[in-house]
């Protein structure tokens, strides 16, 4: 007799227990709605307090996990059955002992993330034990797409784990593990694809034509001092011409008063590129030596700088007939390289507007003895920009390097050797 005719004829038979089993059914049903209400509520209100400080991406990654978990899990309910044997209670108590030993492994290493900034052993046991799930599971796979799926499973799960993990390192010291050496955009920048810096596409461009230029009047100097031949000194000088025309043409040189201090700088750097072998610039972690006959401490003298072709005939010649300095007090190492940052941001100021100064105006701005300043002054005075300020001078006043003056010509009074004023201004 089908079920139906079976409840049919027991309600027909016995109405007043079907009553009464009605009523006791529409109870339990009652209670087990209200149950499962409350646990959903109190589910609900507890999921939404876990998630509510958690940005979406670290609840994606635990979502994914744990389905991908789940995954391995099946796969070694499998392996413990056909595998191993296992049934009833026993298959249910002991299939998933790897899976609830890698989330052990994943609680503890995110736990020694927040304490020691580093998952240490912990981390290293969930990519062993998530391993060993996933070749245990694939080897009781029936197909090699099902092995290779097995083999996935239990790897995705721990690489989410991974970039968890890093995103709170990240998250927790503002840094990251490693830097990788090969990334996409080094790659571009090394073959040349991309830029490394933040410069327009113009100002690459007007770069690599002045840089052209300075090159060019490189190889055409270079020619006529080594004595070439007619023939290659006007090829070189052909060359030059055509870069100085696209430069032109194309960066707005003539007009421009930046592309044109960036050409002198870039010519004045590649002039003086045999003077680098014989400099001597100071060792800032050097012990500085006692004066003779003195009890304060001084840096030793630098060595002698070679001389440039013009502009370096003369340093601070006014200096020259100042009294000598007393000794300097003793100061510490702190206190002196803060001095010595004074001086250079100090220098560079100077630069900008165009000023070279003198070592005694840096000795009393900054507060360094005038040896140091001179020391300091004689290197600063080599770079690029501060070359071609000297030079541009000389070319323009005919001032040597004696200290402070303007290098381009300005409506102002034009300097003398000594500092003052011509006679009659």
């Amino acid at each position: 007799m089908p079920p139906i005719d079976q409840i049919t004829t027991f309600v027909s038979d016995h109405p007043i227990e079907t009553v009464i089993i009605s009523v006791f059914a529409l109870i339990l049903l009652t209670l087990a709605f209200f149950a499962l209400r409350a646990v959903f509520r109190v589910a609900s209100r507890n999921l939404r307090g876990w998630a509510a400080g958690r940005p979406a991406e670290d609840i994606l990654t635990i979502i994914a996990a744990s389905i991908a978990t789940g995954v391995s899990a099946q796969g070694m309910w499998r392996f413990s059955g056909d595998v191993l044997g296992f049934d009833g209670p026993l298959r249910l108590l002991l299939f998933a002992f790897i899976e609830v030993a890698v989330i052990t492994s994943a609680v503890r290493a995110r736990r020694n993330m927040r304490e020691n900034f580093s998952a240490g052993i912990d981390g290293i046991a969930v990519w062993a034990l998530t391993c060993l799930s996933a070749v245990l599971s694939s080897m009781d796979a029936r197909s090699v797409a099902e092995a290779v799926f097995r083999l996935a499973a239990p790897l995705v799960a721990a690489w989410l784990w991974e970039r968890g993990m890093a995103i709170e390192r990240h998250r927790i010291t503002g840094r990251s593990r490693i830097n990788w050496r090969i990334t996409p955009e080094r790659m571009l920048v090394r073959i040349g694809l991309a830029e490394a810096g933040d410069r327009t596409t113009s100002e690459v461009d007007a770069h690599r034509r002045l840089t052209r230029v300075a090159l060019a009047a490189k190889r055409a100097r270079a020619l006529r001092e080594a004595g070439a031949s007619d023939r290659k000194i006007r090829k070189a000088l052909a060359e030059l011409d055509k870069a100085m025309d696209r430069a032109v043409e194309h960066t707005g040189l003539a007009v421009d008063e930046k592309r044109q201090e960036a050409l002198l700088s870039q010519i004045g750097a590649l002039y003086n590129t045999s003077a680098l072998i014989d400099l001597s610039p100071p060792v800032p972690w050097a012990p500085e030596q006692p004066q003779a006959g003195g009890g304060g401490a001084v840096a030793a003298p630098p060595a002698a700088l070679p001389g440039s072709r013009v502009t370096y005939l003369v340093d601070d010649e006014d200096d020259e007939h100042r009294p000598a300095d007393p000794a300097p007090p003793v100061v510490d190492t702190a206190e002196r390289a803060a001095r010595i940052r004074a001086a250079r941001q100090y220098w560079d100021r100077q630069i900008e507007r165009r000023y070279v100064p003198r070592a005694a105006d840096i000795a009393q701005e900054v507060g360094i003895p005038l040896a140091t300043a001179k020391k300091y002054r004689a290197l600063w005075k080599l770079e690029p920009q501060a070359h071609a300020l000297l030079e541009a001078a000389y070319r323009e006043h005919g001032i040597i390097d004696t200290g402070t003056f303007p290098a381009i010509e300005v409506p102002e009074p034009v300097l003398t050797v000594n500092g003052s004023a011509p006679n009659g201004n």
